[in-house]
């Protein structure tokens, strides 16, 4: 194989290929994001912390729109707390970088407040996830601040 038009084409194929393998781990994982952000929001809806333990690593971290700053202890308590009638995602967008990838979107909610009053919530939302040694991505930072919508 002298003929350097076919070390040309064989070059380029292989870059094909690698970038079309990319782009399918890449959709894969925006999918499998999106999947977790879901199950994050029926633990949200369901009460239920077990469900959502196994999202967040053990140095998760969350900042709130007022600036306070709680880990993975504080969030499983938090979810436990909530009082609400409905709560959803939505303009849920994943963006993926090899083994991190940054999900936003916008969290709404109708709940009671501590005195009983039913308000509406509209959160916009930031969560940092990682793929971890063994294989299972995880979040380890999120960040909301109100939306006006």
């Amino acid at each position: 194989m002298k003929n350097p038009l076919v070390w040309l084409l064989l070059g380029c194929f292989l870059i094909v290929s690698a970038v079309s393998s990319q782009a399918q781990t890449t959709g894969a994982t925006e999918k499998a994001v999106a999947v977790l952000e879901e199950q994050w929001a029926q633990a949200q809806n369901t009460n239920n912390a077990d469900l959502l333990a196994p999202l967040l690593s053990d140095k998760f971290v969350s900042t709130s729109w007022d600036g306070k700053v709680t880990g993975k202890a504080e969030a499983l308590a938090e979810v436990k707390s909530f009082v609400k009638n409905s709560a959803a995602n939505s303009e849920m967008k994943v963006l993926v970088y090899g083994d991190t990838a940054i999900a936003i979107g916008i969290w709404k909610a109708r709940m009671k407040d501590p005195s009983g009053k039913i308000v509406d919530l509209n959160v916009r939302w930031t969560d940092t996830w990682v793929k971890m040694p063994n294989g299972k991505w995880q979040c380890v930072a999120s960040h909301g601040s109100p939306a006006k919508l």
